[in-house]
């Protein structure tokens, strides 16, 4: 008898998607003509999560967005219920832009991000400059369906359009002494509120800094993310380019990604400064190191309808991509290495 051992990263039949979402995801992708014959398609803070999702709203954010061409990654297209894109557009943590999660949405409604570059440089043979337009030239568009998870407990299944990293990082070819990577984003506090007031942005250093080891920059699930459901990113997602890290709590993909240099020494990263004690380098989701404020055991799953339809899940390791990316750990102590 065959018996098919599962990923870690699946989870149960009762969460996959619903047929209609399902239907409507595959005549999606026939539409912008990257749907490919034969795959399978899809699919807080502790005090509980207020959803505000209108029509008008989305209606907002998404006349400024473009179709992107891209290519279904079938190693990442898993059967999951996915979070009904007017949500991911409008329940955001962008401190740029507002604390709150409705005030990316209307805050960022103006921000201009064309035109676009992002430097790579550093430990680097050959340093370069890249706009969006070159980079879209450059690389071959991916679509590829993620877990988010928040470091509030709440998470998302989102179809991202991107590319690897990895291949970025590649043609600058980094040299013996890369070890890390260091990312930036924009610093604008004319187009980003929250970088002009500490009582809008949160009272965090400015500009928003992350980083990664070389080994984790380099492993194939990490993208640069351009866009989401089929469309390029709106500006509270992290238009133009973002880091998604899916093994990793949300904090650790930054948005608006302005410069990458990759660094011998560790870097810092925006959340470890502002609150060292809640917030390590690492931030690799794991149930069994709560938050010092809240349990990280399990988490609010955002999909269809409103607040009483939130599903309360249980909280995998590594977000359930275990399999991918425990080795890159093994012999570390990941409650001391948070």
């Amino acid at each position: 008898m065959l018996i098919r051992s599962k990923k870690s990263s699946e989870i149960s039949e009762s969460s996959t998607t619903p047929e209609s979402i399902y239907l409507q995801r595959r005549e999606i992708l026939k539409g912008l003509g990257i749907a490919a014959s034969g795959l399978i398609l899809p699919g807080a803070a502790q005090a509980g999560i207020l959803d505000y999702f209108s029509s008008k709203e989305e209606e907002v954010v998404a006349d400024r967005r473009r179709k992107l061409s891209a290519t279904l990654n079938p190693a990442y297209q898993p059967d999951w219920q996915l979070t009904p894109e007017s949500k991911v557009l409008t329940h955001n943590n962008f401190y740029e832009f507002g604390t709150g999660k409705a005030d990316p949405v209307k805050n960022a409604r103006n921000f201009n991000t064309e035109p676009w570059h992002i430097v790579i440089d550093g430990e680097v043979d050959k340093p370069f400059k890249l706009s969006m337009e070159e980079l879209f030239k450059l690389f071959p568009l991916e679509d590829r369906i993620y877990r988010l998870r928040c470091v509030e407990a709440w998470s998302m299944n989102i179809p991202w359009v991107g590319i690897r990293l990895a291949d970025l990082i590649k043609r600058a070819q980094p040299n013996s002494n890369a070890k890390y990577v260091a990312f930036e984003t924009l610093h604008d506090p004319k187009q980003m509120p929250g970088q002009s007031s500490r009582h809008i942005g949160g009272g965090i250093p400015y500009p928003y800094v992350e980083g990664l080891r070389i080994d984790e920059a380099m492993n194939d699930l990490t993208m640069l993310s351009v866009g989401l459901y089929g469309k390029t990113l709106a500006p509270q997602n992290g238009a133009p380019i973002r880091l998604v890290v899916p093994w990793k709590y949300g904090f650790k993909s930054i948005k608006s990604i302005v410069k990458i240099r990759l660094t011998s020494q560790q870097p810092p990263n925006t959340w470890n400064i502002t609150n060292a004690r809640e917030y390590g380098f690492y931030a690799n989701v794991n149930p069994e190191v709560d938050h010092p404020r809240w349990s990280q055991g399990s988490e609010r799953f955002i999909g269809e309808g409103g607040i009483l339809s939130v599903s309360r899940e249980k909280t995998k390791m590594f977000n359930g991509y275990a399999d991918e990316v425990a080795s890159l750990y093994s012999g570390m102590d990941l409650r001391k290495n948070i």
